[in-house]
C-alpha cells in the first residue's frame, strides 16, 4: 500500500507539472487567435516551484500565488475549465470573467487567496493571513509567491520583518527566474543568493534548484514542518527560468534583447517536466506507458476546457459591480 501511495503521489506531481505547461501553451495559442484579451505572463519552465511547494502543503494551508504561479493554483485543485473561462473573460470563470489572468482566484475552497497585479503585494496580505492563523491557533501555514524583482520591494521586506517579530507561520517563496521583466537579478543585487536576506530579519533562508520538483518539494516539506511547529517564518528561494518573455508579446518586439537564444536553450535542457518524467522511469516508479496515459488525459482536460470556455457567456453589464461591496443590492 505504501508503494502504491508513493507512486500515485509522484504521478500526481508529474500530472500537475504537465497540466500547467499545457494550460499555458494553450492560453498563448488562444491569445494569438484573439480569443483571450490582453497580455499573458507565462511561466513555461517554472512549473516545478509552485508544484513542488504546494505538494508539501496540506488542506487548510493557504496559498497566495503571483501572476506567474498558476502551477500553485492547479496543484491546490483549481479546475482548468474555470481558469480558462476566466482568462477568456467569461462569466463561468473563477472571477466571473472580470479578473483575467492577473486577478484570478481559484477559490477559498482550494485554499487559494487570489492573484493581483501588484508586484510583491501579496506578501503583506499573506502576513496578515498568517497572523490570523496564529491567533486562531489552527496550525495552518501560508505560502506566498513572488519573483526576484519583488525581493527589492519594500512591502516584501517589511512583511518579512513583521512576520519575524511575531513568529508568524508564513513561507516566503521567491521564484528567482533571473529577470524582473528585462532586468537581470545579477544587475539589481550583489547577493549570490537572495535567500540570505532572511538573516537580516532573524529567520532561516534556503536556496533550492527550482528546476527540480523533488528538490523543491523535499526542502519545502522540511521548512513547513518547522513553521507549523511554531518556529516562525522562512524564506525559500527557488532558482528557475522562464522560457517565454516577460509577457506574451515580447518575442514580437525585436528591440527587446536582454538574453541570448543559447541561454534559453541551456535552461530548456533542464526542463522540469522532461527531467522528472525520466526520473520516474529510470527509478522504476512507473513505465513510459503510464506517463503517456497521463499526457493523453491532460490533452482531454485541455480540450474539454476549451469547449467549456467557448460556450460560456460574457458577463452582463450589471456584473460589473457585483462583488464590489459587502452588502447585497
Amino acid at each position: 500500500m505504501q508503494e502504491k501511495t508513493e507512486k500515485q503521489f509522484y504521478l500526481k506531481i508529474y500530472k500537475n507539472l504537465k497540466l500547467t505547461r499545457r494550460f499555458e501553451e494553450k492560453t498563448i495559442e488562444l491569445m494569438n487567435r484573439g480569443e483571450i484579451p490582453g497580455a499573458l505572463h507565462p511561466s513555461n519552465g517554472m512549473e516545478a516551484v509552485g508544484v513542488g511547494v504546494c505538494s508539501a502543503l496540506v488542506k487548510g494551508d493557504i496559498v497566495c500565488p503571483s501572476h506567474r504561479t498558476i502551477s500553485a493554483q492547479i496543484t491546490k485543485g483549481a479546475q482548468i475549465k474555470y481558469l480558462l473561462a476566466e482568462y477568456m473573460g467569461k462569466v463561468d470563470g473563477y472571477s466571473r470573467g472580470k479578473g483575467g489572468s492577473m486577478h484570478i482566484n481559484a477559490g477559498f475552497e482550494n485554499d487559494v487567496f487570489g492573484v493581483d497585479s501588484v508586484v510583491g503585494g501579496k506578501a503583506s496580505i499573506a502576513t496578515g493571513i498568517a497572523l490570523a492563523a496564529k491567533l486562531r491557533g489552527n496550525k495552518s501555514v501560508t505560502a506566498v509567491f513572488f519573483g526576484d524583482g519583488a525581493m527589492n520591494q519594500g512591502v516584501v521586506l517589511e512583511s518579512m520583518n513583521m512576520a519575524a517579530i511575531w513568529k508568524l507561520p508564513v513561507l516566503f517563496v521567491c521564484e528567482n527566474n533571473q529577470y524582473a521583466a528585462t532586468t537581470s537579478a545579477s544587475y539589481s543585487t550583489l547577493l549570490k543568493n537572495l535567500s540570505s536576506r532572511s538573516q537580516a530579519f532573524g529567520f532561516d533562508g534556503f536556496t533550492v534548484d527550482g528546476m527540480d520538483v523533488l528538490s523543491v518539494y523535499n526542502r519545502t516539506k522540511e521548512i513547513v514542518e518547522k513553521i507549523r511547529a511554531g518556529n516562525g517564518p522562512s524564506l525559500l528561494e527557488a532558482i528557475t527560468y522562464r522560457y517565454k518573455g516577460h509577457w506574451s508579446g515580447e518575442e514580437l518586439q525585436n528591440y527587446v534583447k536582454y538574453r541570448t537564444k543559447d541561454e534559453i536553450r541551456q535552461w530548456e535542457l533542464r526542463c522540469p517536466i522532461l527531467t522528472f518524467g525520466k526520473y520516474l522511469t529510470a527509478n522504476n516508479i512507473c513505465g513510459q506507458s503510464e506517463i503517456d496515459d497521463i499526457d493523453a488525459e491532460i490533452e482531454k482536460i485541455i480540450e474539454d476546457a476549451v469547449s467549456f470556455a467557448r460556450k460560456s457567456e460574457y458577463p452582463a453589464a450589471q456584473e460589473g459591480i457585483k462583488g464590489m461591496y459587502a452588502t447585497q443590492y
